[in-house]
């Protein structure tokens, strides 16, 4: 079981390297493959149809179980660093609840939110484990199954972006931040980088000091929405 309990010395990730690389191909490869035959998938019964989003939603929620468990088996898990409430995390919990329920909302805001991070994420991954270990798996399947499923939403099941998207978007994020400001100030966390910034250099080191770049974030943020609506949005006739 070495993939799952070796270290990173053993499985070495090394950013642009064939590992990384592959895991980039696969993203575009899925989104090209989901626009390509997306009369196909449409013509599917809504029975089967339904059948293959629950089951990818249970084993997309036990595959997270084995992450947290993989993270307490391995003595890394900390009340501070390690619960489910990066936006990374909660784009999979979103995920997650979206295939199940079928909510426009929420595919509005996973669309804007998700996409936006699992991308960033996928090109410029905080990783230490390479293939085949658990976490690099993990990484990736939970990354690129949150742009496949936004795009799945939009090309496959007929839902819209529009203008009014961005909005909904950048206010859910606002909601939660004060509630994760706190949280990290009850925990001594540093989720969402609220309190300082990663030490390995990010975008954020462009952004100005702190707290001042926890506003730029939110330019950033609206951005990315609004590229992503240019591209893949519904534009008003009027």
């Amino acid at each position: 079981m070495g993939f799952v309990t070796g270290s990173s010395s053993d499985y070495p990730f090394e950013m642009f390297g064939i590992d990384h690389l592959a895991a980039i191909v696969i993203t575009f490869f899925g989104i090209f493959y989901l626009y390509l035959y997306r009369h196909w998938f449409q013509s599917l019964p809504e029975k089967k149809v339904r059948m293959i989003e629950i089951s990818s939603a249970i084993f997309l929620l036990l595959f997270e179980v084995a992450y947290y468990t993989w993270l307490v088996r391995m003595d890394v898990w900390s009340v501070s660093s390690g619960l489910p409430i990066e936006l990374s995390s909660i784009s999979v919990l979103l995920m997650i609840f979206l295939l199940i329920k079928r909510n426009r909302h929420l595919v509005e805001i996973m669309f804007m939110v998700g996409i936006a991070g699992a991308l960033q994420a996928v090109f410029t991954p905080v990783l230490f484990y390479g293939f085949p270990h658990f976490r690099y798996i993990h990484f990736f399947l939970s990354h690129i199954a949150v742009i496949w499923v936004a795009f799945y939403f939009i090309w496959i099941r007929g839902y819209s972006i529009t203008i009014h998207s961005i909005w909904k978007a950048l206010l859910f994020l606002n909601i939660l931040l004060p509630f994760i400001y706190w949280i990290n100030l009850r925990l001594d966390g540093n989720y969402w980088f609220l309190m300082e910034k990663p030490s390995g250099g990010s975008l954020l080191d462009f952004l100005g000091p702190h707290p001042w770049y926890i506003l730029g974030m939110q330019g950033v943020a609206l951005l990315f929405c609004s590229v992503l609506w240019f591209i893949f949005g519904k534009k008003s006739s009027t």
